[in-house]
């Protein structure tokens, strides 16, 4: 098992978040799919949150310096500090329970953990991209093929 390879690809899935991030306007933050829900905003502070909540969980000691992201504050500076923040200390707690073979109160193992992460968080690029499209507001088609892009992000 390469622990450096488990981690760069945690930072590539990271960066392709920043990438979607980075290429919506900040007022279709708050577009929403016609069955309601989450806006856009709201789903990126809801990744960066669930972050939040494994730390807590599993290693409290890297919540130091981390913030929460309310409903009423998001704007894209504030979501892009606070994922690359998280993203930095989930990487932390992927690098010690790779060497240790455990992510406390995860099961079976750091490997899954990390696929758990990128299911769900891949999830939620998707309902990003649904709320834009039905929004009237899509992501231009060369984001939408850079999404796929791992090898260049």
């Amino acid at each position: 098992m390469d622990i450096k390879q488990l981690i760069e690809t945690w930072e590539i899935h990271n960066r392709i978040n920043l990438y979607l991030l980075d290429a919506i306007n900040e007022e279709h933050l708050a577009d929403i799919s016609a069955s309601k829900g989450r806006n856009v905003g709201e789903q990126f502070a809801h990744i960066h949150n669930v972050r939040l909540m494994w730390l807590k969980a599993a290693a409290p000691d890297l919540l130091i310096g981390q913030n929460k992201i309310e409903k009423g504050t998001i704007s894209k500076k504030l979501l892009s500090d606070e994922l690359i923040s998280s993203a930095t200390a989930i990487a932390s707690l992927l690098q010690s329970g790779l060497e240790s073979g455990r992510i406390k109160g995860f099961k079976p193992h750091p490997i899954a953990f990390l696929g758990y992460l990128i299911s769900h968080e891949s999830h939620h690029r998707g309902q990003i991209m649904l709320c834009l499209k039905q929004s009237g507001h899509p992501v231009d088609p060369k984001v939408q093929f850079g999404l796929w892009e791992w090898g260049t992000r």
